[in-house]
């Protein structure tokens, strides 16, 4: 059938483009990641996605950078730098925030004119504040614009020791987040569900991270089957896997422990490196290791979100090409938002040490998933049940199928998929289910 002039369909109008909107859109983080598989299920159900930040890995025709949208910016580190850690701040500092905020708010009506957007979906923009002037300028556009805002929020300030002791209380009430009619605010676990209402009065839905559980991952192509040779791990060695970034929340002490008193003849293999968090806990980690007797690889420069080459001509893998090889994963963090990681494991089939942190221990454990636990310390018990799992193929298949099986009803795009939809329907209500119909009779 031919399209209305005035049809108001999914496929016939630009009245549902959305854009995400970050510090940054690239790399391998938790946020990064998380945006990319939203994207991929909005575009599933027929809407445009486009995308605002200071670094960007996406479709130059869908992208807008603005290069002060990233928290790593001279003028943002230094804004940032003269908030956090004091009681007071300068006037000069005051007016600085007001002026990047107003720079970023241009931008941002810029960037919502360019590709007429209709819905945007902030991701941490205005939850962590790393950026002060733009959880402001989104705040204040939002404000006068009444465009319609979902949330995303992963960690918020109070959950961070080093954000507490600040300057700019004023502007995390109004920002981080706002209190506005036109947001959704979405996060990814019960407590922060539960502080958000106590501390702000803001309701929100709990949306917890995905993977594609309906897809399991491919086999091992030809590129990434010399993994084990390219990290030095012999074919008599057992490959434990750390993959997370070397900063100290994330426990890697206990995954030092643990392989130490397995007993076995095992590399210990991290996969990223501190990036801006300094580097004096990795010193810790390293001398750690040397204490312990564990043989810890680092191999962050060998691991990219894109395969390639390396300046002095090695290859680059992406994570996904390095947790097949894998015998077991370890994931003893103290803290985290929700755990990309733990999900990670659990999608390549990979057993995982797990420490209880308060995330997993309230909203995953009691999914039922079969893992090996620290309560915060390295027990004979766990190095009891890594011996048995490395050891034992058939329990170990047991339980990663077993895991994979409870992920694929609780983590999986489909439930992404189900809540955003309700939430949309919710913006645009009718939309969701008007577009299958529509893409039925327009055919």
């Amino acid at each position: 059938m031919k399209h209305e002039k005035d049809c108001t369909c999914l496929f016939c109008s630009t009245r549902h483009h959305i854009g995400f909107v970050s510090t940054r859109i690239a790399g391998t983080d938790g946020v990064s990641l998380e945006i990319f598989k939203w994207a991929e299920v909005f575009k599933k159900l027929n809407f445009k996605c486009f995308y605002f930040a200071g670094e960007l890995d996406t479709p130059p025709e869908a992208s807008f950078l603005s290069e002060k949208s990233h928290f790593a910016h001279p003028e943002i580190r230094h804004i940032f730098k003269n908030c956090f850690g004091k009681r007071h701040r300068k006037r000069s500092i005051s007016k600085q925030i007001h002026d990047v905020k107003e720079e970023l708010k241009d931008d941002l009506y810029d960037f919502i004119s360019k590709f007429n957007i209709n819905l945007l979906i902030t991701q941490n923009a205005q939850t962590i504040p790393l950026n002060i002037p733009l959880g402001l300028a989104l705040a204040e556009l939002i404000s006068e614009t009444g465009i319609p805002v979902i949330a995303h929020h992963h960690d918020f300030f109070w959950e961070r020791k080093h954000f507490l002791s600040n300057a700019v209380w004023e502007y995390l009430n109004m920002a981080f987040p706002p209190h506005l009619p036109t947001i959704h605010h979405v996060v990814i676990n019960s407590s922060a569900d539960n502080q958000l209402g106590l501390r702000t009065g803001i309701s929100s839905t709990i949306i917890p991270n995905v993977m594609d559980f309906e897809n399991p991952p491919p086999p091992v192509d030809e590129y990434a089957s010399d993994v084990r040779k390219a990290f030095n791990v012999e074919d008599d060695e057992y490959f434990i896997l750390q993959p997370t970034r070397v900063i100290q929340r994330k426990g890697i002490e206990h995954a030092i422990e643990l392989v130490s008193r397995l007993g076995l003849k095992a590399k210990l293999i991290i996969s990223h490196a501190s990036g801006d968090e300094g580097h004096g806990y990795e010193k810790r980690v390293r001398e750690y290791s040397k204490t312990m007797g564990v043989n810890t690889i680092f191999v962050s420069e060998s691991i990219n979100e894109k395969r390639g080459t390396t300046k002095n001509g090695k290859k680059i893998y992406t994570l996904d090409d390095i947790y097949p090889h894998a015998d077991l994963v370890t994931y003893p963090s103290t803290i985290e938002g929700f755990g990309n990681a733990f999900l990670e494991a659990i999608y390549f089939r990979k057993p995982i040490v797990v420490n209880t942190y308060s995330i997993y221990d309230f909203d995953i454990k009691p999914k039922g998933f079969n893992v090996i636990e620290l309560e915060g310390y390295v027990t004979h018990e766990a190095v009891n049940k890594c011996k048995k799992v490395l050891k034992d193929k058939v329990m170990c298949q047991n339980m990663v199928n077993q895991n994979y099986e409870i992920a694929s009803r609780f983590y999986s795009y489909a439930v992404l998929e189900e809540k955003l939809c309700s939430i949309i329907d919710d913006i645009f209500p009718g939309s969701i289910y008007f577009s299958t119909a529509a893409k039925q009779h327009h055919e």
